[in-house]
């Protein structure tokens, strides 16, 4: 899609907003908005006059939308609620979250007429245009724009927890078209913006299939094998149902080596480098092969327990995590020296005359040993799952002959690698989508390009 551009330009006084059209004014945003630095979080709903939901830094979606379902209850007072309370057309932007390399702060998004009342808490800041001066959708789309990101992650870079600074980022300079032009843009940009959406959410909906068939994949293969021929034989087992023939039902206790866990020390929160001990977070079971980037760095002040260091061939499962995750199992291959096991992570081993290592962990991470999991993990929250020993020794598994075993743990991986490519291909097209829909709102909120006649054309229509 080509668009025209804007025959006369001239110079802001914002050397990053650079030239905007003639007719255009660069104003700052606390000029055009009431901007409230900061909500409230109130008090235990029990304990507050009027109970309602409150917005933090995590309910914001990546799409600005406000998942007022997930936001914690608090209790206020009717003039906390008077003074916090949100409304159709004001944008909430996060001030302070993320890391150094993932800055959240600056994230916007923007309550429409369907949003339920809620609260905006102390992490975040209020933003609320004067309509006779500014069109939400449009001061949001200028918010979300290259312009107010590059803003924002200048403003972080000077500090260690990436701040947003509110006095810099109210008085930055923002493009001003005059309203119908504004009206303009906030529609085109509607309307292109959503096709490239439902383009985005096609790529997610092939990824999730993709998942799901590679999930499929794996259970057959580790249930009823590779041949479609060989002779069946009832499991005993009414969630199984027929198995090969020669193949035997057992718990896992049987053919793995004692369970261990480790020790959580206190930790820095970033990674340790090559040089440094390092201790696994429990995210490093995610996947099937062992996540090393998913560990903290041990203070130089802690000794190392050598016994603790995870080595090659061990296969470790999260102890502890949301029930989705909860028993998840990883092959320790090629692992980097000095990494400790901490006590959030079990640890065993296959026995070599029982199970393919690879073979045994396809089958811990199959939908019926899931199934098993899931039904018999416990805890009460729902954040936080565990399993016990006696319920990981208990998993019933196949076990086909070893050299069957490894027959099948190579056509899965095989397959793994089709189904990661392919995922990686879908990832890479959300990516350039959004970097798409990034460039087409920069472009227009900039005035780098004239939608004008574009937005008649669709008023028309």
């Amino acid at each position: 899609m080509s668009f025209s551009v804007y025959e006369h330009c001239a110079a802001s006084e914002s050397l990053d907003l650079g030239e905007i059209p003639s007719h255009w004014d660069a104003k700052p945003l606390k000029r055009i908005a009431d901007i409230d630095s900061s909500g409230c979080y109130g008090v235990d709903e029990e304990e507050g006059d009027i109970g309602l939901p409150v917005a933090t830094t995590a309910q914001i979606d990546a799409d600005g939308r406000f998942v007022v379902d997930e936001m914690p209850r608090r209790g206020f007072t009717q003039d906390e609620v008077d003074r916090y309370s949100c409304e159709d057309g004001d944008i909430l932007v996060v001030k302070s979250s993320g890391s150094a390399t993932n800055i959240i702060s600056g994230k916007a998004g923007l309550v429409d007429e369907d949003t339920p009342l809620f609260i905006f808490s102390n992490f975040l800041m209020r933003i609320r245009p004067n309509r006779t001066k500014a069109l939400p959708s449009f001061v949001y789309a200028v918010l979300r724009s290259h312009l107010t990101r590059q803003r924002v992650e200048q403003m972080c870079s000077t500090t260690t927890y990436p701040n947003l600074q509110v006095p810099e980022y109210s008085s930055a300079l923002i493009p001003v078209p005059p309203p119908d032009e504004q009206k303009a843009i906030a529609s085109f940009l509607d309307v292109e913006t959503s096709k490239i959406d439902a383009l985005v959410s096609e790529q997610r909906c092939l990824i999730e299939l993709l998942k799901e068939k590679r999930q499929a994949v794996i259970s057959h293969a580790v249930t009823k094998g590779l041949n479609p021929n060989a002779p069946m034989k009832p499991s005993g087992i009414p969630w199984l149902g027929d198995v090969p023939q020669h193949w035997e039902v057992i718990p896992v206790k049987f053919g793995i080596t004692k369970i261990s866990q480790g020790f959580s020390p206190q930790c820095h929160s970033e990674p340790a480098s090559e040089n440094e001990w390092g201790v696994v977070k429990v995210g490093c079971c995610n996947e099937f092969d062992l996540n090393e980037l998913e560990q903290k760095a041990l203070p130089s002040e802690v000794d190392p327990i050598s016994e603790y260091e995870v080595k090659n061939g061990d296969i470790l499962m999260s102890r502890g995590n949301t029930l989705d995750l909860v028993g998840s199992a990883s092959l320790v291959q090629n692992v980097r020296p000095r990494l400790l096991l901490c006590d959030l992570v079990y640890r065993f081993r296959a026995l070599d005359d029982e199970f393919n290592s690879a073979f045994l962990v396809y089958s811990l991470r199959s939908v019926n040993v899931r199934s098993q999991i899931e039904c018999n993990a416990v805890g009460s929250s729902s954040t936080m799952k565990k399993v016990s020993q006696e319920l990981v020794r208990n998993i019933l598994v196949c076990r086909p002959p070893i050299e069957e075993q490894s027959e099948i743990a190579k056509n899965l991986h095989e397959q793994a690698e089709t189904f990661s490519q392919l995922q990686a291909e879908a990832e890479r097209a959300i990516e350039l989508l959004k970097e798409r829909r990034t460039a087409l709102i920069s472009a227009a909120v900039t005035g780098k390009i004239d939608v004008r006649e574009f937005a008649a054309k669709e008023a028309v229509a």
